[in-house]
């Protein structure tokens, strides 16, 4: 499955919105999420800021919340529970405002570009990111993509995904746990 550039951009930082600010397990290890600047600076990296950009307190709190909120959507369709996945990602949408928008941006021509959002103009950083990250799940979703949002099927890693694979197999959040997942599967075959 393809999705466009745009839409890509999107899903990805979902699934990094939720990977970097919610605790759970990684890699068959504990992950506690970076707590305060530390976790201003790990979000700011992820969506893109110029580097030495800082968030402020409530924007990295909204984007905390938005982590969290994302992160029930993706357990919940990962369990099948895809009634309670959209009414948590009609809720974000809701708290979030989105609404699409063209916005004009400059190009190398100086002929400038349009490009859909799903925020106001006037509208936070963190308003911003959550309304399009909201906005890219819920059009997964409401077009029957739902299975391309996932958890990642390694012991000991709840960390998400959202795969743009053409034939929707993923099932693991990074190859590392691929690659942990069938080392183990082969330690066991060869215990037999």
């Amino acid at each position: 499955m393809r999705f466009d550039s745009h839409m890509q951009v999107l899903l990805a930082s979902a699934a990094a919105l939720v990977n970097i600010a919610t605790d759970g397990a990684a890699r068959g290890r504990p992950y506690r999420a970076p707590r305060g600047g530390e976790l201003g600076a790990a979000l700011a990296e992820a969506l893109g800021l110029p580097a030495g950009q800082v968030l402020a307190e409530g924007e990295i709190a909204r984007l905390g919340r938005t982590a969290g909120a994302l992160r029930e959507v993706f357990e919940a369709l990962a369990g099948g529970r895809t009634d309670d996945a959209a009414e948590a990602l009609n809720a974000l949408l809701d708290a979030n405002g989105a609404r699409p928008q063209l916005d004009k941006f400059e190009t190398e021509g100086g002929t400038g570009e349009w490009r859909v959002h799903f925020h106001g103009r006037d509208d936070s950083f963190a308003v911003g990111w959550s309304a399009g990250c909201a906005t890219g799940v819920a059009m997964v979703l409401g077009g029957g993509l739902a299975g391309r949002l996932g958890v990642c099927a390694a012991t000991g890693c709840d960390r998400v995904y959202a795969d743009a694979s053409r034939n929707a197999a993923r099932q693991f959040c990074s190859t590392a746990c691929q690659n942990r997942t069938k080392a183990a599967a082969f330690r066991a075959r060869q215990a037999r």
